[in-house]
């Protein structure tokens, strides 16, 4: 029996490892041991209660006002005592958060093999989108296996000199997530608020944002929702101080805007699956959106996922007011562009990742 050990620490590598957990736990081949660091704290929660995934280990590393300092150090000082008791055979991490690069690299001191869950995504610019180019890059500089989602990231990695024999074209697990979570028979208080209405999802916190681009954005929000009658908006609001004093300031005294608190995984796919458009800087709705068949516009003026930008399920709009606004207001009124990217192929994978890693796994270990 080979020993499999997951390590994740946010909700958006939750969403996405939890599902791969679930696989490899029904496989007698593996004893599957989960650790969480806890970079997030109740949003990672939610996730593992949502999937009934129950961690052998928790770090619990988060701290008010925490730095990319603190993630860190913590991981890597309270991380080596669980990797020197558990000897696994291989530890799998995930996508291009602090928790994965500090695990890759207490991996790499410990010579205990890597296998990167979503490897070969590149912006290629350091600092977009700041720090998460950099830990990606680094934990595939770092791994022995790499599990790209899809063939443009898997010839990233060749054309960086990675070898062929370990680069594994497995499509994305969060497509294997939205199986499990979305449901025809949902229900919400804010899905009943929003019905009648063309319903906006909103979601944004990416750290190079925070400052005049987010206020930028969400200026843009706000002169769409009072231009168009029929739109609401709902903003389940990131919980770092900063982005939500900004979001209070923003959309005050707008009653066709609901900004909430972080929603747990099955109610945030179900509320995604019942909008009309996405408006996202975020990385993973990238690929749980199209496979629902909503057009993302992403705020950001980089996207280590330009598959979708080729299919046509997503927008880059940067983060200027006038080019948001125009975005939003071109699918709001233009049905053929609407259509356009509702309809176009999911480039992420067909549900059956997690599976494939596994196999994967079965066969390299």
């Amino acid at each position: 029996m080979k020993k499999v050990m997951l390590i994740f620490g946010t909700r958006p590598e939750a969403i996405k490892m939890c599902p791969l957990a679930l696989e490899l736990e029904r496989r007698p081949a593996f004893e599957t041991v989960v650790c969480v660091t806890g970079q997030h704290r109740q949003m990672l929660d939610q996730i593992l209660s949502c999937f009934h995934v129950q961690p052998r280990y928790d770090l619990s590393i988060m701290r008010e006002k925490q730095t990319l300092f603190d993630v860190t150090i913590n991981i890597l000082d309270r991380l080596r005592a669980i990797l020197e008791a558990e000897r696994p055979d291989v530890v799998l991490v995930h996508g291009d958060t602090s928790t994965a690069f500090a695990t890759a690299l207490a991996c790499f001191y410990m010579q205990i093999p890597v296998g990167h869950v979503e490897a070969g995504l590149r912006t290629y610019d350091l600092y977009a989108p700041f720090p998460e180019e950099f830990n990606r890059q680094a934990v595939d500089l770092l791994a022995r296996f790499y599990f790209a989602p899809t063939g443009l990231s898997r010839q990233n990695l060749l054309r960086e000199g990675k070898p062929d024999s370990r680069i594994f074209v497995t499509g994305n697990t969060v497509i294997d997530a939205l199986d499990t979570t979305v449901r025809t028979d949902y229900t919400h208080p804010e899905t009943e608020w929003a019905h009648g209405s063309r319903l906006i999802l909103l979601t944004a916190h990416r750290r190079e944002n925070i400052g005049p681009p987010m206020r930028s954005m969400f200026t843009a929000i706000r002169r769409i929702v009072d231009d168009t009658p029929d739109v609401k908006v709902i903003y389940p609001m990131h919980m770092n101080p900063a982005v939500r004093d900004m979001a209070r300031e923003c959309f005050a005294g707008q009653d066709r805007i609901h900004m909430i608190e972080p929603m747990d995984v099955l109610d945030f796919h179900n509320l995604m699956a019942r909008a009309y458009l996405i408006l996202t800087d975020s990385g993973g709705i990238q690929e749980e959106a199209p496979a629902l068949g909503k057009p993302v516009l992403v705020m950001r003026d980089t996207t280590e996922r330009p598959e979708g930008v080729e299919a046509g399920t997503l927008k880059l709009v940067g983060t200027e007011e006038a080019s948001v606004y125009a975005a939003v207001h071109q699918l709001l009124t233009d049905e053929a562009a609407y259509l356009s990217m509702a309809r176009s192929v999911n480039p992420y994978g067909d549900g059956n990742a997690s599976r494939r890693i596994a196999d994967i796994l079965a066969c390299q270990l």
